[in-house]
């Protein structure tokens, strides 16, 4: 069973410069709330509770103060500066003490990820007895992604990246389970040359040892990226849609934690203090009536 996960939140973001210049993309809006919030909502909703979150250099600050050491969540955060952003299956390398000798789950920090089954697919992949397990999601322009060829059972065939005429429409999203193998596979990876370590060769390691294999998000989830400006403001108005539509708040935080009993009434008053006098709190405020 997987109980701990890494958010890889470094990078430069140089898509979205001039904006990325004051600021870590990860702690952008998105709508109503930071960026990081989505991606560290996805590993809560899978019942882990041990993170490590991984900064660039001289940004560990800001994350710091916005989320503290977990405790408001019910959950525990370790922080580690990236001192250069090298690939990847670098976040392994630079967590190993963290991972120690367990399986590990990585999100990347600018994913976005929604859908009713997704939580039951999550609980899923944390069964991961060994090997890699890769949530796959099919994409209308698959020459912008990197794409999973996989038979029926789910066992992944091949890797291409952003292929021209492909038969697959496979993207390979920003989320992935790992046994603990992953930390020495990333060691002996040798720099691509980009001068950094690649993900897919990661993945072809597990590939070439049949040990890599496909979970479905499934039509009617949602996979977007926010690597872009139009990506990131498109992503803002989709969670924008449904929460004014529905009335309930996508990546609330305390709300899964407090449903989760993790946390109880009275930190969600803490966090209504912490928020201050805003429709987030307001939220909040509902939650304990």
């Amino acid at each position: 069973m997987i109980k701990k996960g890494i958010i890889l939140a470094g990078g430069y973001g140089t898509r979205m410069s001039p904006l990325t210049k004051a600021v870590n993309k990860q702690l952008l809006p998105i709508y109503d709330k930071p960026l990081i919030y989505y991606p560290l909502s996805v590993l809560m909703l899978a019942g882990i509770k041990d993170i490590l979150l991984i900064v660039n250099k001289g940004q560990l600050a800001q994350f710091k103060n916005l989320l503290q050491d977990g405790s408001r969540f019910g959950i525990k955060i370790n922080y580690i500066e990236q001192k250069k952003p090298i690939g990847l299956p670098d976040a392994f390398i630079l967590g190993e003490r963290f991972i120690a000798k367990d399986k590990i789950a990585l999100i990347l920090g600018d994913n976005f990820f929604y859908g009713q089954s997704l939580t039951k697919k999550l609980k899923k992949c944390l069964s991961l007895s060994s090997g890699c397990k890769i949530l796959v999601h099919p994409v209308s322009k698959p020459e912008l992604y990197g794409i999973a060829y996989a038979n029926k059972n789910g066992k992944i065939i091949s890797i291409k990246e952003k292929p021209k005429n492909s038969k697959s429409n496979l993207a390979i999203t920003g989320l992935y389970f790992f046994d603990n193998k992953v930390v020495s596979y990333s060691k002996s990876l040798k720099p691509s040359k980009r001068n950094e370590l690649e993900i897919v060769d990661l993945l072809n390691t597990y590939k070439r040892k049949n040990k890599l294999h496909a979970e479905y998000l499934g039509r009617g989830g949602a996979w977007l990226d926010t690597g872009s400006i139009d990506d990131y403001y498109n992503t803002s108005n989709f969670v924008s849609t449904l929460e004014n539509r529905q009335g309930f708040k996508i990546a609330c935080l305390e709300e899964i934690a407090f449903r989760n009993n993790w946390i109880n009434k009275n930190k969600i008053k803490e966090a209504i203090n912490f928020y201050g006098n805003c429709i987030y709190s307001t939220y909040l405020k509902k939650l304990i009536k």
